[in-house]
């Protein structure tokens, strides 16, 4: 794993997208152990989209010259489509404050899993995303891009866990500053477009 690959990575992870406001949530609701198991589902929604991109994106790299070029302009679009939504938002991430009843981890595990794996944008995002990282036209693309979706889920979970286990301590931050949600998602669009930028220039 190259450190650009890292860094991308944790761009990406820490924009707080509905996996961590639900790791997040479940924690405040139920405790860091709920929270981590949260995280856990929350990750393992990224596997039906994470498969499907790939093996889609080993077809078309291996095949078509304009079928990548398709994709990847599809690829930018959607990275700036990102970076202006994130411009977009107002405010601080709304949770609720006060602890509530927490569902039973069957519960927590189901509705994790479904809330990443009914994101139809993931599936487009790693279409935009592990293709700047892999060898493309090489025997292994395919296990390069499994490997690199690996990576990202482990990365993923980790960096849940600890928004999960410190939640407590940042809620306040979390739920009630504008000023650095404004900063953070300003830090956020600018990323996105570099990221666009160099997919635009990549070449097959």
């Amino acid at each position: 794993m190259s450190f650009e690959y890292f860094l991308t990575c944790m761009v990406v992870i820490l924009i707080p997208g509905t996996g961590m406001v639900y790791a997040v949530a479940m924690s405040i609701a139920g405790g860091w152990r709920t929270g981590i198991v949260a995280a856990f589902a929350s990750t393992m929604g990224i596997v039906p989209h994470l498969l499907a991109a790939v093996f889609g994106l080993a077809v078309l790299m291996h095949t078509s010259a304009m079928a990548f070029q398709i994709v990847k302009y599809a690829g930018v679009a959607y990275l700036l489509y990102l970076a202006w939504q994130t411009l977009r938002a107002q405010g601080p991430i709304q949770l609720d404050e006060q602890p509530r009843k927490v569902p039973s981890m069957f519960k927590v595990i189901g509705s994790g899993i479904a809330i990443n794996s009914l994101n139809p944008k993931l599936s487009l995002f790693f279409m935009a995303f592990l293709p700047q990282f892999v060898s493309v036209g090489g025997q292994n693309a395919t296990a390069e891009m499994l490997v690199l979706g690996a990576i990202f889920m482990l990365l993923t979970f980790l960096v849940f866990v600890v928004f999960a286990v410190l939640a407590f301590s940042i809620r306040q931050l979390l739920l009630g500053s504008q000023t650095f949600m404004a900063w953070f998602r300003r830090t956020v669009a600018v990323s996105f477009g570099l990221l666009a930028a160099r997919l635009a220039v990549s070449e097959q």
